[in-house]
């Protein structure tokens, strides 16, 4: 699926980690000021964006992204829609260890 980035993305990728867990936390939900009996999260990005970044900065641990399966498949049961969104979502974490706020995200569709 990577290879299938566009170029902006593929090229500028250092030194991520993308996993793929059951569902987010109830203490990650809270984190991210969501409440856990309405809201869900299909991923999330970690780490330090790209123009967050000093080149005096210590090493970094990789950036992560995470994709959390039981709630992409509870919301998209057709196979079809199913790895739309997955791809939008990974699109949607990589944009923002570019830097990307939430309104340059969706200017962008994903």
């Amino acid at each position: 699926m990577l290879d299938r980035l566009p170029r902006q993305f593929r090229n500028g990728l250092r030194n991520v980690e993308f996993v793929v867990e059951e569902r987010p936390s109830v203490e990650l939900l809270r984190a991210e000021g969501l409440d856990p009996r309405l809201d869900t999260l299909y991923g999330i990005y970690q780490g330090v964006p790209l123009p967050d970044r000093s080149s005096l900065d210590p090493p970094l641990l990789p950036d992560k992204i995470t994709i959390f399966a039981a709630p992409l498949l509870r919301d998209f049961p057709d196979p079809k829609e199913l790895r739309e969104e997955i791809r939008i979502t990974v699109l949607h974490e990589i944009a923002h260890y570019f830097g990307m706020d939430e309104e340059d995200v969706e200017g962008l569709g994903y």
